[in-house]
């Protein structure tokens, strides 16, 4: 009876450029029974654009989620090969349908991915930042106490950071950046792989007063924030600093030539602490 289960598909599929789908992706579109879609009037245009017509019985988009997994699981269990697809990308992140991958996993049914496009992963290859570490965090809150606290918590992170955000909501997303994560590169990259792709590089707030200057912003927009180790390795020897106090690390480093500002941020770094402690304690020697 095991046997005659059907499988599940999780097929990445273009970003923005269509030539972007893999050859195993329009294959596993072609044989599977149905396709599972974010939103059908949108896919239906990426199938038809490769001749492939298939049933989309029913969408699955945010809000609907829980309700029509029940309706899946029965086709799968029935033996229907199904593929799921979100309106860009690899379906799940930041996009529906976790909810039908975990029950399905729960009940034993296959469930193979189709390796393919995702923004996140696009934009933080051509950041120029840190790619040994990193972390994903989604889309930042709507509510400006909430997204404040979103960024005062990754002020702290030392990884690279990737996330997705709208073009209505990304002047308030850089100006809480831009006091929360001031010293940190952001590379913001808006409609990767389509005609009018663009990568801007810079702070928070330079970034900022460039969008500001613009009528209007579209597009979809991928945000990586610098790591705090900003991509240096400690070398042999700078651990040995460690054994001065806060505030002789940083005379130390500045005497070798870096400003006071880079010294702030290299000690801060080694000794994780925040830049604005290494600072104060700075400024009370000096008092």
């Amino acid at each position: 009876m095991e046997n005659a289960r059907g499988t599940l598909f999780i097929v990445a599929t273009p970003i923005g450029n269509l030539e972007d789908i893999t050859l195993r992706g329009l294959r596993v579109l072609k044989e599977c029974d149905l396709v599972i879609a974010e939103d059908a009037r949108h896919s239906r245009k990426l199938l038809a654009h490769y001749g492939i017509e298939k049933p989309f019985e029913r969408s699955l988009y945010r809000g609907v989620e829980r309700e029509r997994v029940e309706y899946f699981l029965e086709k799968l269990k029935s033996g229907a090969k199904i593929a799921l697809i979100s309106d860009a990308g690899t379906p799940l992140i930041s996009d529906p349908g976790y909810e039908l991958v975990r029950r399905a996993v729960a009940e034993h049914i296959s469930v193979v991915a189709i390796p393919g496009p995702t923004a996140l992963i696009a934009a933080l290859v051509v950041s120029g930042f840190s790619t040994e570490r990193f972390v994903f965090e989604g889309v930042p809150p709507k509510s400006a106490k909430a997204k404040r606290d979103f960024f005062a918590r990754l002020a702290q992170e030392p990884r690279t950071i990737v996330l997705y955000e709208s073009p209505h909501r990304v002047l308030d997303t850089l100006e809480v950046m831009s006091e929360l994560l001031s010293e940190r590169k952001i590379a913001l990259c808006r409609e990767l792989t389509k005609a009018h792709e663009e990568i801007l590089r810079g702070t928070a707030k330079e970034i900022l007063e460039l969008l500001k200057s613009r009528p209007a912003i579209k597009g979809e927009i991928t945000m990586v924030i610098e790591s705090l180790e900003s991509g240096e390795s400690v070398e042999s020897g700078e651990s040995e600093d460690t054994e001065l106090s806060v505030v002789e690390h940083v005379q130390k480093l500045m005497a070798e030539g870096l400003t006071k500002k880079e010294a702030i941020k290299r000690v801060a770094q080694m000794r994780k602490l925040p830049k604005r402690e290494v600072y104060e304690r700075l400024i009370k020697k000096k008092t």
